[in-house]
């Protein structure tokens, strides 16, 4: 018998419903195996490449959505409860911080079947307990006085208020000590932001993360969220004022960062990328090859 549109109908409906079944699963990211298209937050990384290098299983991808929309990208620890890094486009702004923003969990990491954006800790404390295993929870901050909430890829870089808001997720945050968060951090962050401001002239490429140590925030008797011994930061604009003077255009197209997470002795040093990769190698469980910026920031001609 030769087909008819309407013996077709059946089959081409399910078609299309078997097609837009995964379309919708590719527009939704949330926990991803790779940072492989826009929707997974491919443009938050430097040609698409995110830093190779990391060998520890424990690690989770996570396009950071907020309100259906991909906004930065986070490896993050499930055990250990804190990110390793966040990469992000830096956006010029004035460096205000926004405190009106909820903080927020990342709900895939507790189910792939649930939502792929970010959402706000729910008033019940009881239902933290849903996902405390595989995240960190409010819990976890609310009685360790001598840490702040430091974020990854921080509020002050982002200029759009959804950019804003998405920087407030847990898995974007790790615990520093008051002085050095309030202190060389907070500073290192303020003369990224107005050197980026000032003499990047294209886009701008961030990556902050962390090294581990045997410091652990504690609750209920149950080692809960990893303290980082040393904070690290790189950014890569390749678009840069040619113009600028010598002391600030040596620092371009790349340049980096780190400084020890304690009370004291906790300066941040400045560093070619080159040697901020060698430090961290010493520090991290990494292979040979760890590179935070694809071909280390450099056009090829």
């Amino acid at each position: 018998m030769i087909p008819t549109s309407e013996n077709c109908a059946l089959p081409l409906a399910a078609v299309a419903a078997v097609l837009t079944c995964v379309l919708l699963q590719e527009a939704q990211a949330g926990v991803v195996e790779d940072f492989d298209n826009v929707e997974r937050c491919k443009d938050s990384l430097y040609m698409g490449t995110p830093p190779r290098g990391y060998l520890s299983n424990s690690l989770t991808k996570i396009c950071q959505r907020y309100e259906n929309r991909p906004h930065f990208v986070t490896l993050y620890d499930h055990q250990k409860h804190i990110p390793i890094y966040s990469a992000y486009t830096f956006k010029k702004s004035d460096g205000e911080k926004r405190v009106d923003f909820p903080w927020m969990f990342e709900p895939q990491l507790a189910s792939g079947k649930s939502s792929s954006n970010m959402e706000p800790f729910p008033q019940s404390v009881s239902m933290h307990m849903n996902f405390e295993d595989t995240q960190a929870v409010l819990e976890d901050y609310a009685d360790v006085v001598q840490y702040e909430r430091g974020q990854l890829n921080p509020d002050e870089h982002q200029a759009d208020p959804l950019d804003k808001a998405s920087t407030y997720s847990l898995t974007n945050v790790v615990p520093q000590f008051r002085e050095f968060n309030m202190g060389p951090w907070t500073e290192h962050q303020d003369l990224v932001r107005k050197r980026l401001n000032n003499y990047c002239r294209g886009k701008a490429y961030v990556v902050t993360g962390v090294t581990t140590s045997g410091h652990t925030i504690r609750r209920n008797n149950q080692d809960r969220v990893a303290v980082p011994e040393y904070m690290w930061s790189a950014y890569c604009c390749i678009n840069f004022d040619q113009n600028a003077p010598y002391s600030v255009r040596y620092k371009f197209p790349v340049f980096a960062a780190y400084g020890l997470n304690d009370r004291v002795n906790n300066h941040m040093v400045e560093v070619p990328l080159k040697n901020l990769e060698k430090f961290l190698k010493g520090r991290m469980d990494v292979d040979k090859n760890f590179q935070i910026f694809y071909s280390d920031c450099v056009q090829d001609n």
